[in-house]
């Protein structure tokens, strides 16, 4: 095998896949990243045996070979170079990869091909065409209200729910719940998990992508694919729990105020809660919301009072206020509205403006007991 290649180029090629290579003493060769050469084309692939990421760009050679070489020494070698062109020569004599740059000779072992786990094949799949911005923002809306519960792995990923008119992005741990639909035709119908580690590491790589992504899928993997990038990752087995029957669909009071006030307020006022539990209360009454935060223990507690728009009953509800604020630092709006029905039920959070006319953002946290004095 031998190759020259931009050291930037081969950089670049290499990091998005980072992310997924693995660290298992049971199986070593996935510690490695494949190099396969097809002449003039190099695609490079990564696996931790759930996820796997393949990365192609454009070589000067003329060879058709397969290696494995360390990603994190691979990696960090070319993070030392400037801009030049690096060529690669394997040694078959001793199973090395000898790299030759204007600065001096590097060699790293590598190791044989065929011992690389195989790329999953999806057999009666169906396919999408999505656009970057609607996959970014259902996964950056949902992403944070995943759980971390390995005792229930079917809500440790998002939903994604493909239908006739609309897509729907569901995330939920429990204590909030996230559902960001896009009204766009599909012709198609279908719904499936995907783990959140996957999406993480594709919401990063869609901050440089410009063209829209091919989903491919089937009952067991996904592939999206986009300017010379496969993500191939397998679903979560199981159902998703029924999401609608926690929105409440009476809602007659309704909070309406600007956002980055609210958040501010909850950021300062959280400090003084208690720091297991989180509380913070909100009292609304007239034009007023009166945010605070005790932690007896220690004899802490802090209050501020907000203008607001507020039509309905008072009330006095109470909520987390760390999973408040993931919710409000996730929103884009200026401005937000809160619907509750009564203090056991939970509130529903929506933007009130920056939403596009075929997008619809639904945030749902549930309550806290206001009689609880551990806070």
């Amino acid at each position: 095998m031998k190759f020259i290649i931009s050291s930037n180029n081969l950089l670049k090629t290499i990091q998005p896949l980072i992310g997924v290579v693995g660290n298992n003493s049971a199986l070593p060769i996935i510690e490695n990243v494949l190099l396969e050469l097809h002449q003039n084309t190099l695609r490079i692939k990564a696996t931790d045996l759930q996820t796997t990421i393949i990365n192609t760009t454009n070589v000067e050679s003329e060879s058709n070979e397969s290696i494995a070489v360390n990603a994190k020494l691979l990696l960090e070698t070319l993070k030392s170079f400037p801009e030049q062109p690096l060529t690669f020569k394997t040694n078959t004599e001793n199973n090395t990869l000898e790299i030759t740059s204007d600065q001096g000779n590097y060699t790293l072992s590598y190791v044989n091909s065929e011992e690389f786990p195989n790329t999953p094949e999806l057999n009666d799949s169906q396919s999408i065409v999505m656009s970057v911005n609607t996959l970014q923002k259902g996964i950056k809306n949902t992403l944070f209200a995943t759980s971390n519960d390995e005792l229930r792995p079917v809500i440790n990923g998002i939903s994604i729910e493909i239908n006739k008119e609309n897509i729907l992005f569901v995330a939920t741990d429990a204590h909030k719940l996230v559902k960001y639909e896009n009204k766009i035709e599909t012709h198609d119908s279908a719904s499936f998990i995907v783990p959140k580690k996957p999406l993480q590491l594709l919401k990063n790589i869609l901050n440089e992508i410009n063209e829209d992504v091919q989903i491919q899928y089937n009952k067991t993997n996904i592939i999206c694919s986009f300017e010379g990038m496969e993500i191939y990752c397998r679903l979560v087995d199981g159902n998703y729990p029924n999401y609608a029957a926690v929105i409440p669909q009476e809602n007659p009071n309704q909070l309406c105020l600007d956002r980055n006030l609210l958040l501010n307020a909850l950021k300062r006022v959280s400090i003084f809660s208690n720091q297991s539990t989180r509380r913070v209360k909100f009292k609304i009454s007239g034009s007023e919301l009166i945010i605070s935060g005790e932690d007896l223990d220690f004899s802490n507690k802090a209050n501020e009072t907000l203008k607001c728009e507020y039509d309905g009953n008072d009330i006095e509800i109470a909520f987390n206020g760390k999973f408040l604020i993931e919710i409000l630092g996730t929103l884009e709006s200026n401005k937000i509205n809160m619907y509750f029905s009564n203090p056991s039920k939970a509130a529903i959070i929506k933007p009130d403006d920056n939403t596009e006319e075929n997008e619809d953002v639904l945030m749902l946290i549930m309550p806290m007991h206001i009689d609880d004095q551990s806070n």
